[in-house]
């Protein structure tokens, strides 16, 4: 017992370490990783692989949609729940064991949790006052990640039961749209990998049933907000009335050069 002591304080304080040196979100990376000056402007951040390991500021873009924070060394959550906003949550490959703070985040639909330290669903259960949650991912075979959790072979009966209100876990449709051609492609792939053949000498075995769409088919795509394509359709808008004004200033200048112009005597016109 002292040695398992020893061993969970050593790589508590590693982990420590390890946070102390990591990146901290701050108003500067922000706003030079979006273009936007002002913090409550970001709709849409994207964080990949940075090596953050404190969150920082991130609680100050209050009308923040779409994060994904995948690949980075975070492991508290405190700021997100000041994110009311929050539709779309990418966390997947970090070192969350807690997932308290995203009870706050009321709007949340879409949460990737993959290659996490989840060890147990009574970690989930802070979740279950999120109405609106329809894709819940724990782990991601494709990438080869996880969480301790997912070790259980009926934990995404259990998750079904504790969220009713899911669509999709772990990128696999549960209820909605799509969900009884998924489950009988399943069947049939599943059928297919059992299957033996003609079983006579000499016969190849039964090769491994391969998917029949391609990675990712199923999973969700983000909502679309209509907030971000009132934001898009307003730079368009301010672009395009640049665009006009240049042409209207080139429109002058050539008008004043073809005066200019009609105004200088004929070489040709002098008499010698």
């Amino acid at each position: 017992m002292e040695g398992r002591g020893a061993a969970a304080a050593a790589a508590a304080e590693e982990e420590e370490e390890e946070e102390a040196a990591g990146v901290r979100i701050t108003p500067q990376l922000l706003k030079a990783s979006t273009g936007e000056f002002a913090l409550e402007s970001i709709l849409l951040l994207r964080l990949r692989g940075r090596g953050i390991a404190h969150l920082g500021c991130l609680g100050d873009c209050a009308n923040l949609e779409w994060l994904d924070l995948s690949g980075n060394a975070i492991a508290q959550l405190g700021p997100l729940a000041a994110l009311q906003s929050l539709a779309v949550l990418n966390l997947s490959r970090n070192r969350v064991a807690s997932l308290e703070p995203l009870g706050s985040c009321r709007n949340l639909q879409s949460l990737n949790l993959a290659g996490n330290r989840l060890g147990s669903l009574q970690q989930l259960r802070c979740l279950m006052g999120l109405r609106r949650l329809e894709s819940l991912r724990l782990r991601d075979p494709l990438a080869r990640l996880a969480n301790p959790l997912c070790a259980a072979p009926a934990y995404r009966a259990a998750l079904a039961d504790m969220f009713p209100g899911l669509k999709a876990i772990d990128g696999e449709r549960v209820s909605g749209r799509g969900s009884e051609l998924y489950q009988l492609c399943r069947d049939l792939d599943s059928s297919l990998g059992r299957g033996g053949g003609g079983g006579g000498a000499g016969t190849e075995p039964p090769r491994a049933a391969q998917p029949w769409v391609e990675a990712g088919f199923w999973e969700p795509r983000p909502p679309r907000r209509s907030s971000i394509m009132e934001e898009a359709y307003k730079q368009f808008g301010e672009v395009l009335q640049e665009c006009r004004e240049l042409s209207r200033r080139a429109d002058d200048t050539i008008a004043q050069a073809e005066r200019a112009l009609s105004g200088r005597p004929d070489p040709n016109s002098y008499v010698f």
